[in-house]
């Protein structure tokens, strides 16, 4: 039975020689003891059950701040890599790489399948680790084809096919990533996860910048992205599950045809919802210079903060509307709460219009180096296309702790039939503002859809 012995039992802290701890500067000692471990670990030294480990767990403040940190990093590269793409290649070049970026990331959540919450809420660990990984191993593996596919179907130029291949590695590694992350996290050791992801981040952006500096070329620093987040899974994101958790015992092929059966609604949810998001700049390619990728992007970015924050409100308050839930003589709170965070939704939709009047088209144009000035009536209806889906995604968590999320799986299934149609017909009748129409409408629609359904599981509950 293949076996893949990840972590140890031991939980005490490693001793250091105090003389040696006061001679060294921080960052110095941190490294050269990493790297000590590391070898330690390759050439056998010390065998994994027999190493201390350097890490203590349940460590709230820095969870919180290393989490917050590296999720902000994450969240915030695709953004600055198409900037810097956009700065040092020109609008038509970056239009590509957004593009092949776009499409690795809707596949990066075939590569996750859902699992992370699965995986960190298995405390008493049902499922192997080994058996997660050889999971994420397939989901990975399914995920590159699909990719080679995709640039099969669309018959790419070898410079496009390139870029793919880059972004599609890149997101391709970052997904196996996440597996060793979330067994960090499953082992009350959240804050290195947020380090593996910080480094994970940085590292690619620093190498992919100074790759198309030097050489000009997207297909060169695509590649290099993803050459640089490997580097940084085999240094960082794996060593520290490898010897920061417990060893995992031997897989099951059971244990991993549970995880695609059980994880299987909430990677269908998630990969539906980007779908959906992503259909009007499908609908754009081959129809409208790849140009209008980065502008569509541009104006889609910042909206998607609406998204984001509303997240940041009612996430830590899942649990509590579960339990307000389970008591039927609170209910009409439920609504009422349900009701607020529309509210709320409405006043951040608002809040970032006045970003966008006052400060975000005259910074747009300073970042992406272009006169945004004409896109300004499409940044206005992406905001409040993006204030629609934050309230989307809200109804969409309000619906699974109702355990309606089948049904209200099926209705993104109708949204993505409706988008389909959408974007073909408005992209090739009214051009760049038809993405932008189709995308406001898709959100308007699955938000009506939601909200109807609420309304029925509500009123079926009386």
């Amino acid at each position: 039975m293949f076996k893949l012995p990840f972590g140890r039992q031991r939980t005490e802290p490693a001793q250091e020689d105090p003389e040696r701890t006061h001679r060294e500067p921080l960052i110095r000692r941190i490294v050269n003891q990493w790297w000590e471990r590391l070898f330690a670990m390759v050439l056998g030294r010390v065998p994994l059950g027999e190493q201390a480990y350097l890490y203590s767990s349940h460590e709230t403040t820095r969870d919180y701040v290393w989490n917050t940190l590296g999720q902000t990093l994450w969240g915030s590269l695709f953004p600055i890599l198409t900037i810097v793409s956009t700065q040092l290649a020109g609008a038509e070049e970056a239009g590509r790489f957004n593009l092949a970026f776009t499409v690795a990331t809707l596949l990066l959540y075939l590569g996750n399948y859902g699992v992370r919450t699965f995986q960190v809420s298995d405390l008493d660990e049902m499922d192997s680790f080994s058996a997660y990984q050889i999971q994420r191993v397939m989901t990975c593996a399914l995920m590159l084809a699909s990719g080679a596919a995709y640039c099969a179907f669309r018959n790419y130029d070898t410079t496009m096919a390139l870029i793919a291949a880059g972004a599609f590695g890149y997101r391709a590694i970052d997904a196996l990533s996440d597996v060793y992350e979330g067994r960090l996290q499953q082992m009350d050791k959240l804050y290195l996860s947020g380090i593996s992801i910080a480094v994970r981040t940085v590292a690619p952006l620093a190498v992919f910048t100074g790759l198309l500096l030097v050489t000009k070329s997207l297909p060169t620093a695509s590649i290099g992205l993803a050459v640089s987040e490997l580097a940084c899974m085999l240094a960082v994101s794996m060593p520290l599950a490898l010897l920061e958790t417990p060893v995992s015992r031997p897989w099951q092929a059971l244990e991993v045809r549970e995880l695609f059966v059980e994880c299987f609604p909430a990677f269908a949810a998630m990969f539906l919802f980007n779908l959906i998001e992503t259909m009007p700049k499908f609908a754009m390619e081959g129809a409208l210079p790849y140009e209008d990728q980065v502008y569509f992007s541009a104006i889609y970015f910042p909206a998607q903060k609406a998204l984001m924050a509303v997240g940041f409100i009612y996430k830590p308050q899942l649990l509590r509307l579960a339990n307000i839930w389970s008591e039927r003589d609170k209910r009409a709170r439920f609504d009422l709460i349900v009701i607020a965070m529309l509210g709320a939704c409405v006043v951040v939709t608002i809040g970032m219009l006045l970003f966008a009047a006052i400060v975000g088209i005259p910074l747009a144009s300073f970042l992406y180096a272009t006169d945004f000035e004409p896109f300004r009536t499409a940044q206005y209806l992406m905001m409040v296309a993006g204030g629609f889906a934050a309230a989307s995604d809200f109804l969409f968590q309000i619906l699974t702790v109702l355990r309606e999320q089948a049904t209200a799986t099926r209705l993104y299934v109708a949204a993505f039939a409706f988008v389909s149609v959408a974007s073909s017909v408005l992209v090739r009748t009214t051009g760049f503002m038809g993405a932008v129409y189709a995308y406001l409408a898709v959100m308007v629609v699955l938000f009506s859809l939601l909200a109807g359904q609420y309304v029925l599981v509500r009123l079926r509950s009386r």
